[in-house]
C-alpha cells in the first residue's frame, strides 16, 4: 500500500496512553485517514469543546495518532527502530489558517509533504522532509526552526524536538499532500468499507 516516494513511520491507535504502534505507514496513507471520514465525528466533538477543560483529555483519548518523525517498536526514543526523514512542525493558535498555510506551501527551503489542520482546528501540521546528514534529532529539528523563524513565520511548538513524538489525526477533507502522490492518492489501492480506518 505504500508509495514509490513514500516515507516509512509508525500508526498507533488511541488512547495516547497506548504505545504499541499496530503498522507501518506512509504519507499517503495518513492522507487518505485525514480526509476520509474516519477521525470526522471526533474532530467536530473536539472543535465544539473550544478550549474546556475536558478538550485535552478527549484528544488524548478519541484519536488515532502516529509518529512522523520515526518507525518504533513502542514509542520511545530508544525503541526508535529508524528515523523516517521526516519533520512534524506544529503551529498552535493561528491567526489565519490559509495565509499561514501558503506560506508553507510557497516555503524557500522547506517542501511540503503533507500539510493539514490541527484537531482543534487553529493550528497546522507541517509535514516536510530533513536530512539528518548524522545529526541528532532534536538538534536538527531547533535548527529547522531556527531558520522557520529567521524567515518570519511564527513559533514552532518545540514539543516536536522529541522524535518520538505522538501526532493526533483529525479529519482535514482540505489536507494538502505533495504532487508527486498524485498517482498513488489516485490509484487508491484498497477501498475501505464504510465505517473502517484504511489500516
Amino acid at each position: 500500500m505504500m508509495g514509490t516516494t513514500d516515507y516509512c513511520f509508525s500508526f498507533f491507535r488511541k488512547p495516547v496512553q497506548n504505545i504499541e504502534p499496530i503498522r507501518a505507514v506512509g504519507i499517503v496513507d495518513v492522507y487518505r485517514y485525514i480526509t476520509g471520514h474516519y477521525a470526522q465525528p471526533q474532530t467536530e466533538a473536539l472543535r465544539l469543546m473550544a478550549t474546556s477543560p475536558e478538550a485535552k483529555r478527549y484528544k488524548a483519548t478519541h484519536f488515532d495518532y502516529c509518529t512522523f518523525s520515526g518507525l518504533f517498536r513502542k514509542r520511545n526514543e530508544r525503541e526508535l527502530i529508524m528515523h523516517s526523514g521526516l519533520m512534524c512542525l506544529d503551529f498552535d493558535h493561528v491567526e489565519n489558517i490559509m495565509e499561514l498555510k501558503q506560506k508553507l506551501l510557497n516555503h524557500e527551503y522547506f517542501d511540503t509533504e503533507l500539510l493539514f489542520v490541527s484537531p482543534s482546528g487553529n493550528g497546522l501540521k507541517w509535514i516536510i522532509p530533513v536530512d539528518l546528514k548524522g545529526w541528532e534529532h532534536s538538534r536538527y529539528f531547533k535548527a529547522v526552526t531556527n531558520c522557520i523563524k529567521a524567515t518570519g513565520l511564527p513559533l514552532v511548538d518545540m514539543s516536536g524536538s522529541d522524535v518520538a513524538r505522538s501526532c493526533f489525526l483529525p479529519h482535514d477533507s482540505q489536507a494538502y499532500i505533495s504532487p508527486k502522490y498524485k498517482d498513488d492518492v489516485e490509484e487508491n489501492i484498497f477501498r475501505p468499507r464504510l465505517g473502517e480506518c484504511p489500516f
